[in-house]
C-alpha cells in the first residue's frame, strides 16, 4: 500500500489518497503516479510516504520526499519534498522540511504560544 498525494497548479497539496504500491504492476499498469494523475485532470500526482517525518523515516529505513504530504501542504519541486504550510512569516525552512521560529523554543518544561508581533515565545497560562 502507498499513499498519493494531489497538487494543484499552486504547488499546494489538494488530496492524499491510499493506492497502489509503487512496485505493483496491474493490467500492465506500472506507473501509479501517472495513473492516478488521469483520475483527477489538471492535477499533479506525486507518492509520498507515510512514514516520512521531519526528513526521517519513522520505522528506520530511507526518508522520502522530506514529510507524509497533507492537506495544504506544498510540494517544492527543487527540494522534491512536501513542505508543511508555514505557521508564521517570521520562521524559516530547515534542512529537515519543518519550520523554525527564529528564537528556540524555550527547554524549561513550561508550554509556549510563538508571538509573532514581539518575535517571542509566551508563556501559556
Amino acid at each position: 500500500m502507498a499513499h498519493y498525494a494531489f497538487i494543484n497548479s499552486d504547488n499546494e497539496v489538494v488530496e492524499v489518497i491510499t493506492g497502489r504500491d509503487e512496485t505493483e504492476v496491474v493490467d500492465g499498469i506500472s506507473d501509479w503516479e501517472a495513473y492516478y494523475a488521469t483520475k483527477r485532470p489538471g492535477l499533479t500526482c506525486k507518492r509520498t510516504s507515510y512514514n516520512t517525518r521531519a526528513g526521517q523515516h519513522t520505522g528506520g529505513g530511507t526518508p522520502f520526499r522530506g514529510n507524509y504530504a497533507g492537506k495544504g501542504y506544498s510540494y517544492d519541486s527543487e527540494l522534491d519534498a512536501f513542505i508543511p504550510p508555514k505557521p508564521y512569516a517570521s520562521w524559516t525552512l530547515t534542512d529537515s522540511y519543518t519550520w523554525e521560529a527564529p528564537v528556540a523554543y524555550p527547554t524549561d518544561g513550561a508550554d509556549y504560544d510563538w508571538d509573532e508581533e514581539n518575535q517571542q515565545w509566551v508563556e501559556r497560562v
